[in-house]
């Protein structure tokens, strides 16, 4: 199972990176990646950081140290926990893949605080507001199951913190700050992660607060 999670690892790579930045080159001559505009150090650079060492060691880390001798924890050595395992891990790339191709020309990699892109609403982001890393913690989850030793499940948890941190600290700011309204009446009907889970809620004050502010910058959604 180590090799097999260490390839659809590489194949998630493959797709929802090399690949998608690929069409969105092609189709906008923009690659959409932001990610070298978070300053080293930032809570932006940190948070992206933190969520790709988890990746690694979720998706690498986890079969090295299984090939090293590091065993599994014995409550999921089960049959019936890999192919879950596998199951979520292929759902999960496939679902993430959608939701970035949802995305269209809104798609990115990072935030631009001085770029607007349209905000996404409909198919995959109708359900959760952050469809890609739903799927992609998902796809992680799957691929920790098919090597579950503590290197995998911690590197688990290093990656959906890592997210927390960039949508909650980086991404829905910027959102509120960029989209004003449209976007306080989405976040406060949508979930962040999981649908009706983590909605924002917003009142008065909060919708003349964004209104004022989406006049002073531009920006767009990113995943």
């Amino acid at each position: 199972m180590a090799a097999a999670a260490l390839a659809l690892f590489v194949v998630m790579m493959l797709i929802a990176g090399a690949l998608r930045t690929l069409i969105q080159r092609r189709r906008t001559g923009d690659s959409g990646n932001r990610r070298t505009l978070s300053p080293r150090g930032s809570l932006g650079w940190s948070a992206l950081t933190a969520t790709d060492i988890g990746y690694l060691m979720v998706g690498v880390g986890g079969p090295l140290a299984h090939w090293l001798g590091l065993s599994p924890m014995s409550v999921l050595q089960h049959l019936p926990v890999y192919v879950l395992g596998v199951a979520l891990a292929v759902m999960g790339i496939l679902t993430a893949f959608g939701a970035q191709m949802a995305l269209g020309a809104s798609w990115r990699i990072g935030v631009d605080q001085n770029e607007r892109t349209a905000l996404v609403t409909g198919g995959p982001f109708g359900w959760v507001r952050n469809p890609i890393f739903t799927a992609v913690l998902v796809a992680l989850l799957g691929l920790a199951l098919m090597v579950p030793n503590l290197v995998a499940l911690i590197g688990w948890f290093l990656a959906f913190t890592g997210i927390e941190a960039q949508v909650r600290r980086i991404e829905e700011p910027h959102l509120k700050r960029v989209h004003g309204e449209p976007y306080a009446r989405y976040a406060a009907r949508v979930g962040r992660f999981l649908p009706g889970l983590g909605r924002l809620r917003t009142g008065r004050h909060d919708t003349t607060k964004v209104r004022h502010t989406d006049r002073e910058a531009d920006g767009g959604q990113h995943a």
